[in-house]
């Protein structure tokens, strides 16, 4: 059974319109984010609300429908960030001004390798970096409550 219109907006609401795994705003992208299955259907994962994110369009393609990424520090398996499981704050830190997102623990590393969050396959100029940019001169990032070491 799809998910509702009304759930889709209990789950943004919820999220306060972030991408759970990137914190990019919902508000400053032109499209709308998608409805992620942390754990994805083809491997059991339901609809239910505990088990549904909301995920910028990068975060989603990237994420497809791994659960485990390898933490470059110990080169070991590790389960990706959850985000009805676990906070951000514990497992992420905002660096270079707010324009990387830097993984502290195995789970914060393993998920931005695996989402590839600060875009590092493509130079500086064509990556979510520069508009992270933009948007720490307008104010509007990182969003407030997030860890930010400069």
């Amino acid at each position: 059974m799809p998910i509702s219109d009304a759930e889709k907006q209990l789950i943004r609401e919820r999220a306060n319109y972030l991408c759970e795994y990137c914190h990019s705003s919902e508000r400053l992208s032109a499209n709308r984010f998608t409805v992620d299955h942390i754990i994805p259907k083809s491997l059991g994962g339901s609809d239910d609300p505990d088990n549904l994110a909301l995920a910028c369009r990068h975060c989603n393609e990237r994420r497809y429908n791994f659960v485990a990424g390898i933490d470059p520090e110990t080169q070991t398996v590790i389960p990706l960030f959850n985000p009805r499981q676990q906070k951000w704050e514990e497992h992420f830190v905002w660096i270079d001004g707010g324009t990387v997102i830097q993984g502290v623990t195995p789970v914060g590393r393993a998920t931005c390798l695996r989402l590839d969050l600060n875009d590092e396959r493509y130079p500086e100029s064509d990556s979510i970096r520069a508009t992270r940019r933009l948007w720490i001169q307008t104010g509007l990032h990182p969003p407030s409550g997030d860890p930010c070491r400069i």
